[in-house]
């Protein structure tokens, strides 16, 4: 009989399971694809998906916050880690679109704009990483590493970028190229 520590970290270890899979098939698929489909990706049963997420909108709220999240922790280790808010800026943008975010983001944003916007718990998160992209934004004007005219809206634009690689390129390439074009036109 396992003790209420291993339920605990098993339920823990399942609900991560589950919003990792809910992120990767939204990126891929949008945010209507089956909750049957989303149980399996994730290696778990439908019965057990619903007793962590009883609807369809909690999931997505769910998977919502764990990216938001993950973004605020993506910009904090990037500021904190790069010598100049350059440096930074340019690792949060390249990691985003390793990330895919920008998919994640088209397929959940739509559906949530008004509960981003609304529950506490997602705004708290969005607050912050909109306060660190301003703030680094600031900062590389100062360092007269951006151009003036960039704004935090327009980084953050750029961190919800798509990027498309063709069936013979491997995405990393893609991901290069694409970034080494931005990133030198946002030199001042």
């Amino acid at each position: 009989m396992r003790t209420t520590a291993e339920l605990r970290a098993d339920a823990r270890s399942n609900r991560d399971q589950i919003l990792a899979a809910a992120q990767e098939v939204f990126r891929v698929q949008g945010v209507n694809v089956s909750m049957k489909d989303i149980a399996d990706a994730a290696g778990v049963g439908v019965g057990t998906l619903y007793r962590r997420f009883p609807d369809r909108g909690a999931l997505i709220t769910a998977a919502a916050h764990s990216y938001l999240s993950a973004l605020s922790d993506l910009a904090a280790t990037a500021d904190r880690e790069s010598p100049t808010a350059w440096q930074a800026l340019t690792r949060i943008l390249r990691e985003c679109a390793e990330l895919r975010l920008g998919a994640l983001a088209a397929a959940v944003e739509p559906t949530l704009h008004a509960d981003i916007r609304s529950d506490p718990a997602l705004t708290e998160v969005r607050t912050t990483i909109t306060d660190r992209i301003a703030d680094l934004t600031t900062r590389a004007h100062t360092e007269g590493a951006l151009r003036p005219d960039v704004t935090p809206e327009d980084i953050a634009r750029l961190m919800t970028l798509q990027i498309y690689a063709t069936p013979t390129e491997p995405y990393p390439t893609a991901i290069n190229r694409v970034l080494d074009l931005l990133l030198d036109g946002l030199r001042p």
